[in-house]
């Protein structure tokens, strides 16, 4: 009995991360693009990346990458923008389609083999993912970016004392960037260990350059720890009126997911 309900405790919180923010922050963990992450589209005459576009400016990003594409295939810029813009919009399979090309075209491109794992990644091939990403590091000119999205799959993987050694590795070299710092924060919060979780959170957030998905990660950790009114209040700072209805209606479906707030606190009790 307590083996199967540490089991249905680890994949409630692996389904809270997949939902939350790791596999979010791992679109921050490669290489970089015209100074913006292999993950974020070049930004557009609006001056907003993909992830700060609503669903509508999303469908439009999709669009003109997808007619740039459409007219030369092996453009690197272009391929990796369109594969970051399916993929913020939920189409992994068609992300990853793009990428399977890119990575034909370029097959030794530190930027694309690194994008290339990302999407392996969003698309549940974890093992696939991780051998890529290890591929496009370097050892004798590392990459923080290739640390911290190693880092982020071998958490989605339950290795989380080899993810947390890449974390801190990234850190070394680019100190108190927010999405490692949040990433960091996500695999305590696989450990079962919120207060943790919290503290890497709150300085991820506190950061500069720090966007709404770390404070997303934020205000669940808080909300699990039944703290509610507060991680409302930070998961609608600094937001428009839908986006701030949106990311109450989110916290809330993961806070009632399988009862993972309730789970966790069983577990917690098991163990002390």
């Amino acid at each position: 009995m307590v083996g199967r309900g540490t089991s249905s405790v680890r994949r409630a919180k692996q389904g809270l991360l997949l939902g939350a923010g790791l596999a979010l922050l791992l679109v921050q963990g490669c290489g970089s693009v015209s100074n913006e992450t292999t993950g974020s589209i070049q930004r557009p005459a609006q001056g907003r990346t993909v992830a700060q576009m609503n669903s509508t400016e999303l469908q439009s990003a999709v669009r003109t990458y997808g007619a740039a594409y459409d007219r030369n295939p092996k453009d690197k810029p272009t391929g990796l923008s369109y594969a970051a813009a399916l993929q913020m919009a939920g189409r992994n399979d068609q992300s990853l389609a793009v990428m399977q090309q890119m990575a034909i075209a370029h097959s030794k491109d530190r930027d694309v083999l690194a994008a290339y794992g990302k999407a392996l990644a969003a698309a549940g091939d974890l093992p696939k993912a991780l051998e890529t990403i290890r591929r496009a590091q370097t050892p004798d000119y590392p990459d923080w970016r290739l640390y911290s999205a190693e880092g982020a799959i071998l958490d989605q993987m339950g290795q989380q004392a080899g993810a947390r050694t890449l974390y801190r590795k990234a850190l070394d070299m680019q100190p108190n960037e927010p999405t490692i710092l949040s990433n960091l924060g996500m695999s305590y919060l696989l450990g079962s260990d919120l207060k943790s979780a919290e503290s890497y959170l709150r300085s991820a957030a506190a950061q500069p350059g720090s966007d709404s998905r770390v404070r997303q990660n934020l205000a669940l950790v808080v909300g699990l720890q039944g703290r509610f009114e507060e991680a409302e209040k930070i998961a609608t700072s600094e937001l428009s009126p839908s986006e701030a209805e949106a990311n109450v209606a989110f916290l809330k479906a993961m806070l009632s997911q399988q009862d993972t707030w309730s789970m966790l606190k069983d577990k917690d009790r098991a163990e002390n």
